[in-house]
C-alpha cells in the first residue's frame, strides 16, 4: 500500500468516526441535549471540514493552514446566518440546509468553531505525522 493510500484510507476512516459522532451529537435526547445539539455538534463540524479539505490538499503546510480557512469560512456562514434573504431561507428550509447553513446567528458559537479547528489542527496533525513516520525510513 502506497503512502497516498495509507493516508486517504485514515482521513476515510477519520471521516466516517466525525460523522457518527456528530450526527450522535446534532439527534442526541438526553441530558445537557441542547447543548450537545447545538454547540457540541459545532465543534465536529469544524473537525469535518478540515477532514474533508485535507482529503484534497496534500502537504504539511495544509496542515496549518486548513483549520485557519475553515475557521474563517465557517465565521462567515455565521455571520451569514443575520442575513435573510429569500434564496437562503429556502436553502435554510431544507435539513441539508439547516446542517450545512444553520439557522439563528449566536456570538457562542465562534468559541466553539474555534475549539473544532484547534482538534481539527490536532487531528490533521496527528494523521500528518503518522504517515510521515511510517514512511520516512
Amino acid at each position: 500500500m502506497t503512502s497516498t493510500q495509507n493516508k486517504q484510507i485514515k482521513i476515510i476512516i477519520s471521516l466516517l468516526i466525525v460523522i457518527g459522532m456528530g450526527f450522535f451529537f446534532k439527534f442526541y435526547h438526553g441530558l445537557g441535549r441542547q447543548w450537545f445539539n447545538n454547540s457540541g455538534a459545532a465543534v465536529f463540524y469544524e473537525i469535518f471540514w478540515c477532514l474533508f479539505a485535507y482529503w484534497f490538499v496534500k502537504g504539511r503546510s495544509a496542515v496549518n493552514q486548513i483549520p485557519l480557512g475553515v475557521f474563517i469560512i465557517t465565521c462567515l456562514l455565521e455571520i451569514l446566518q443575520l442575513w435573510h434573504p429569500p434564496l437562503l431561507e429556502q436553502m435554510r428550509s431544507t435539513r441539508i440546509g439547516r446542517l450545512l447553513l444553520g439557522t439563528t446567528f449566536s456570538w457562542w458559537d465562534f468559541l466553539y468553531y474555534a475549539i473544532g479547528c484547534i482538534f481539527g489542527w490536532l487531528w490533521l496533525w496527528q494523521l500528518d505525522k503518522s504517515n510521515a513516520k511510517k514512511y520516512q525510513s
